[in-house]
Parts: C-alpha cells; sequence; structure tokens
C-alpha cells in the first residue's frame, strides 16, 4: 500500500480484499479466483459485421478462464459482445490474477475487465478512486464449505479441524472469518491459528492436501469446492445461505476511467452485449454450460468433467445486477476481521450506462447501494 496511508489500507500487505469473486478458482488449473499467477493467453475473435461506428476501432477486455467468468466466456466464444462493438475490435485477454488485471487496467493494456470484488475494491481505493469504476455485475454465489465427512458430521465438529481458504484477506478467506466469529470460535486473522486453523492455500493445491490428509476441509469458490466433492469431500454449508436472497457478488465488471470518459459509447455497448450474453445464458442454460465449457478447453487446453462441471453450474447465478450493498458487507467483514481499516468506496460504482441499456432492453434498473458517482 502506498505511504500516505490511504482509508483501506490493509495491516498487512494483501493481494485483495474481503470475496471470487471474489470474490474468485483458476478452471483447468484450478488456481484462486485473481489471486494466482500473473496474467495468461490472448485470443482474438473474428471481427463483427454490421452496427453503427464506435468512437473506437478496437475494445480491449480482461477476464479469467473460470465459471464465475461465465458471462464473458459465452460472450465472447458466441460472438455475442462483438457484436454489439458496430465493427470495432474485440481484444480478449485472461488473467489468473487479480491484481495483474489491475495492473493491466492502469496501464492501458484493457480497457474493461471482469474481476471480483475484492481486487475491484482493492484497486480502487489503491488508486484513491481515480483508476476504475464499477459498471455492472456478473456473477453471484459459487462457495461452499466443503469438509470431509469423515471427519466432520456437523458445524461443531469444525472446532479444532483444519479448513482452507485461498489466500489471506480474500474475499473467501474474510467470508470464512467473519462466519466463525459468529459461531462464537476466536481465530487470529492473520496467522489463521485459533479454535479452527485457517490454512491459506492456493486453490490449485487444495484438492491435492484435501486429498492427502493435510486439510479437514475448505471455504472455497467453484470449481474448486465441486472437485472436492468428486474427490469425496461433502458440501456442509453454500455461502449463498447466508446472504439476503441467497445473492453476493463474485464477479462484477470494471471500466477504467479514462477509457469510460473517452469511450462512452463503446462501454455502453458492451454493456449490451453483457446483457444480452447475460439473458441468452438464463434462458439456455445447459447450451450455455457446454459454451463456457469450450471456452474452458481452448483457454485452458482442459474441459470440466460432468461431476464437477454440473453442480459447480447450478451454484453459480448469472446477473446484470453487481449487488452493490454486498460487496459493502464484504468489505465491512474484513474491517470486522482486522483485516483493514474501513474503505471509502464513495463512486466505485457508475451504474448510469448499464442502466440506460437495462431500460432499452425493458428490464429494471440496479442499485449502485448508494456507492455511485456523485
Amino acid at each position: 500500500m502506498p505511504a500516505s496511508r490511504p482509508p483501506f489500507r490493509t495491516r498487512t500487505p494483501l493481494r485483495a480484499l474481503a470475496a471470487a469473486a471474489a470474490l474468485p478458482l483458476l478452471v483447468g488449473a484450478l488456481a484462486s479466483c485473481g489471486y494466482g499467477s500473473d496474467a495468461a493467453a490472448e485470443k482474438k475473435p473474428e471481427k463483427a459485421a454490421g452496427g453503427s461506428k464506435l468512437s473506437t476501432d478496437k475494445v480491449k477486455v480482461g477476464y479469467f478462464p473460470n465459471l464465475t467468468h461465465a458471462t464473458a466466456l459465452v460472450g465472447v466464444e458466441k460472438g455475442l459482445i462483438e457484436k454489439e462493438l458496430g465493427g470495432a475490435e474485440l481484444v480478449p485477454s485472461t488473467f489468473n490474477a487479480g491484481p495483474s488485471e489491475i495492473e493491466a487496467l492502469n496501464s492501458g493494456s484493457i480497457d474493461i475487465g471482469f474481476i471480483g470484488p475484492s481486487p475491484s475494491v482493492n484497486g480502487y481505493v489503491k488508486s484513491k478512486g481515480d483508476s476504475l469504476r464499477i459498471i455492472s455485475g456478473s456473477a453471484s454465489g459459487g462457495v461452499k464449505l466443503v469438509v470431509n465427512p469423515d471427519k466432520i458430521k456437523s458445524v461443531k465438529d469444525l472446532k479444532g479441524k483444519k479448513i482452507a481458504t485461498p489466500q489471506l484477506g480474500n474475499t473467501q478467506d474474510v467470508a470464512f472469518l467473519h462466519w466463525i466469529s459468529e459461531q462464537g470460535w476466536k481465530v487470529d486473522p492473520q496467522s489463521g491459528k485459533g479454535d479452527v486453523s485457517v490454512v491459506r492455500t492456493d486453490n490449485k493445491i487444495t484438492p491435492d492436501a484435501y486429498n492427502s490428509g493435510s486439510l479437514d476441509g475448505a471455504w472455497v469458490p467453484e470449481p474448486t469446492a465441486s472437485k472436492l466433492v468428486a474427490d469425496g469431500a461433502k458440501a456442509l454449508l453454500d455461502e449463498a445461505d447466508l446472504w439476503p436472497d441467497k445473492k453476493f457478488v463474485i464477479t462484477n465488471i470494471i471500466v477504467s476511467q479514462k477509457f469510460l470518459k473517452e469511450h462512452p459509447d463503446a462501454v455502453e455497448a458492451v454493456l449490451r452485449g453483457s446483457v444480452k450474453t447475460n439473458k441468452w445464458i438464463n434462458d439456455n442454460p445447459e447450451e450455455a454450460k457446454a459454451s463456457a465449457n469450450d471456452a474452458l478447453k481452448s483457454l485452458t487446453g482442459k474441459p470440466l468433467p460432468a461431476d464437477v462441471l454440473d453442480p459447480a453450474w447450478k451454484s453459480i447465478q448469472i446477473t446484470d445486477d453487481p449487488l452493490a450493498a454486498t460487496l459493502d458487507s464484504q468489505a465491512q467483514h474484513a474491517v470486522n476481521a482486522g483485516l483493514l481499516e474501513k474503505p471509502d468506496l464513495q463512486g466505485i460504482y457508475d451504474l448510469r450506462p448499464l442502466n440506460k441499456v437495462l431500460k432499452a432492453e425493458g428490464a429494471p434498473a440496479v442499485d449502485d447501494a448508494g456507492l455511485g458517482v456523485k
């Protein structure tokens, strides 16, 4: 964090705040959603035809090869986003880590990104509110507490056990620490030691660690949770059950403020594409699931097997709503856990372009929970 100690200063250097995103679950490698290695592949789709010309001839979009980024996976694979760009080229890049995607956004290597709530908030606050805006939601849910059924039969059996989270301070880590405190148990947030041992483990390592017996369970995003269940674990709790209406943000869409200012028409076009993609996904869930898995195979070289793909897909909700109130709550949970100081999130959202698109589609407007631009 910068020496100026912004209002969202972590007490220990973190790559992410409180989610998937979270907030994120690298498919193929099963890495953590937005908190692992550096940027990966780049793929250029065919040019779209027709439509009105935009103020830019190219839009660079970043996302992860994760199921929780299904809007991007399907929207790119099916050409549904580029179709709205009026002949401008959609240039997609994939990333394995939230910090690397934020760095790409800040450098201009990408213009728009699909990303979890923690790196979104972290990037916004570290730049003192100058780097990005959240302009839409994309996905909700997709996080579970899975355990060894031979050792843990109920919640009370978690005491004294070793439970993995993806990384210190990431969305799932904060959610688990918050849940532990609600059970009346004590855990030191930095070391993870206490009534429950919180073991920070990269998602790509977690299945092997569980199978070796060094972990008793994990609070993890999809598809890691379903991978563990396929290996014999049992889902003890779905995080969605802890949230109002069983919804919480795991993936946002962000844009650089510079690009939003210079090319609002392109931003609106991408949002039209994401809204139409989300509608197509929700109207055609089986076909969309296959499309997402085809995209994963293309990007990672390996599709998800059915016993992992099917339950993981069912636990993720695709939505245009950024669920802004839940992002604010996630940040507050991190504050309560003692991992960070209270952030100033005023202005992190600009949902005006999205609400314009939604109105044109005959859909209701979404809310920024009082955290939008003035």
